[in-house]
């Protein structure tokens, strides 16, 4: 054993910290006891429902319904009748799906916790700022903290494996699906965790004893939500993307018992119109892409910030080339289907404006700067001096487009102009009678609109970044969720509806985040009219912008001089 943890050290020495920390007797005698009593509760609780002589001769494991004479006879079922075999069939795979279940919610909203709230208590306590001094790496301490933080947890889940596989053969289950479904567990967890490992580190202390409630509650909401969509034979492909990060929805698949017993939702999954949910492989394999590909952007995010936790979790070309790849998942699930009526359009149209607003405000958490990083760049910036007036203004506008520090305004904008082509791709993939009824051109200028009111998002997100006060990122989050929420808000309490026979209410929802409501229902004209409003409104609040900047600037060079006199 001695050997075994002197070679852990030599690998991992945060694993080594984290392991001796967590492995103490009482936890892990804890750890297990609650599995194995989890286990046995579960056994127990399926015993209930155990054939006896109430058992109802209406009662499917009932075999009297070949005897019709003597089914009409009596009211109970003999125990001689009872199909036994496929009671215990039954209930062995309804232990291994219950099991199933507590495995995914146990793993991933207890684990995010633990590994959320372990980084705020460092960060509370200083010692993270040692571990940052630590020529360990990046990779090697995040490694050392997934591993490490939630080993009890794994414990847990350790010890119940050989019941669940058990239960799984015994109820005549695939083992190429009990190993799918701890494929796709594993690569879930990695994805989740080194989410959480990034929400751990941004923002400093800042609701350092808030954060892991927050973030696990999040989870758990997202999972209860995955759970009531497929409980519903629903499927529609907006909801596609939302699909591929629960691990729910895939059980569902493997193990269609689990819900209703009928087609599974996911066979209807298509991806740039390629039947991906008619083959097991297929499918598995764009859930372990999905994964993939957004733990390694939280990982890349992890690498950048870890040992300057005043830089943003996303350089500008970062953040390109995140949105590029966002923009072309999105829409090879949205291009599947068929856009024959304005309907079908207007639909996938608002789907993918909600799935870009979700991710437009989350990028206003990672790639705009904080005050600091933007006062040091105009200090720089406006000190500088140069005899050719091109070079200062080609300067000045890499500095927009690729700097660290420079306000992140133009990068959204440029974001926003590779969003749009998303938007226009599936605006102009619609039928003849679509294009007929001009219902394209309402649709590209609802993107304008789109890219419109999110300049205006962004830019007052970066104005209270640029505030003095020490909680200027609540006031920016306070701030920008404020403008997007409660114009809608308001119009719904009002009873203001979006209509071809109310102008004024359709024209009240074109300046609100539901503004796809009213372009149903407006002239082009109108549309373009509220658009132009937007440009005015967005062009005055980066004017007061561009004011703040500058004065931030020349106060820090005054102070800078004042300083140096002394």
């Amino acid at each position: 054993m001695l050997a075994l943890i002197d070679k852990i050290g030599d690998w991992n020495p945060q694993l080594l910290r984290e392991l001796k920390g967590r492995l103490k007797p009482f936890p892990v005698l804890i750890a297990l006891v609650t599995s194995l009593a989890t286990q046995l509760l579960v056994f127990i609780y399926q015993l209930r429902e155990f054939p006896g002589d109430k058992t109802s001769t209406y009662n499917k494991y009932c075999n009297l319904r070949d005897s019709a004479n003597l089914y009409r006879k009596l009211r109970y079922c003999p125990s001689s009748h009872i199909d036994m075999q496929l009671w215990w069939r039954d209930h062995w795979e309804y232990m291994f799906l219950t099991i199933s279940v507590i495995f995914i919610f146990t793993l991933l909203v207890a684990g995010t916790y633990l590994i959320v709230n372990d980084l705020s208590q460092e960060e509370r306590r200083g010692t993270l700022n040692f571990i940052r001094l630590s020529p360990q790496s990046e990779t090697s301490i995040f490694t050392g903290k997934l591993l490490g933080v939630p080993v009890l947890i794994y414990l847990v889940s350790l010890a119940a494996i050989p019941f669940h596989i058990i239960t799984g053969k015994l109820a005549n289950i695939a083992f190429s699906h009990i190993a799918f479904f701890y494929l796709i567990l594993v690569a879930s967890c990695i994805c989740f965790y080194s989410i959480a490992l990034l929400i751990g580190i941004f923002g400093g202390s800042a609701l350092s004893g808030f954060k892991p409630w927050l973030a696990s509650g999040l989870v758990m909401l997202f999972l209860m939500v995955t759970v009531g969509m497929n409980q519903s034979s629903y499927y529609h492909d907006s909801s596609a993307f939302f699909r591929l990060f629960s691990p729910i929805s895939i059980t569902g698949y493997l193990f269609p018992n689990l819900f209703y017993k009928g087609i599974p939702v996911l066979e209807k999954l298509n991806f740039f119109s390629l039947p991906l949910g008619k083959n097991i492989l297929t499918l598995v394999g764009i859930h372990l892409l999905n994964y993939a590909v957004w733990t390694y952007w939280a990982w890349q995010g992890l690498k950048r910030c870890f040992r300057n936790p005043n830089a943003t979790i996303f350089s500008k070309q970062q953040s390109y080339l995140i949105v590029a790849t966002f923009e072309v998942i999105i829409s090879g699930f949205l291009l599947s289907g068929n856009f024959t009526s304005r309907y079908s359009l207007f639909n996938a149209v608002q789907a993918l404006y909600v799935w870009n607003l979700l991710l437009f405000v989350g990028l206003f958490a990672i790639i705009l700067p904080p005050r600091q990083a933007v006062q040091d760049w105009a200090r720089f910036r406006y000190q500088k001096v140069s005899s050719r007036k091109n070079s200062f203004n080609k300067s000045l506008l890499s500095d927009l487009i690729s700097g660290e520090k420079s306000p992140a305004i133009l990068a959204i904008a440029i974001n926003l102009l590779i969003a749009a082509s998303a938007f226009f791709v599936i605006t102009l993939n619609v039928k003849a009678n679509v294009l007929r009824d001009n219902y394209h051109i309402l649709g590209c200028l609802g993107v304008l609109l789109f890219i419109s009111s999110t300049m205006i998002y962004a830019t007052i997100a970066q104005i209270m970044l640029m505030l003095k006060n020490s909680k200027r990122h609540l006031w920016a989050m306070g701030t920008t969720s404020a403008a997007i929420i409660i114009p809608v808000f308001i119009l719904s309490i009002l009873n203001v509806y979006a209509s071809n026979q109310d102008f004024i209410g359709t024209t009240l929802w074109l300046f609100t985040t539901g503004f796809w409501y009213g372009v149903k229902h407006s002239a082009a004209s109108t549309i373009f009219a509220v658009f132009l409003c937007q440009l005015a409104i967005a062009a005055l609040l980066n004017w007061y912008l561009i004011k703040q900047v500058k004065s931030a600037g020349e106060s820090a060079t005054k102070a800078l001089f004042a300083n140096s006199q002394q």
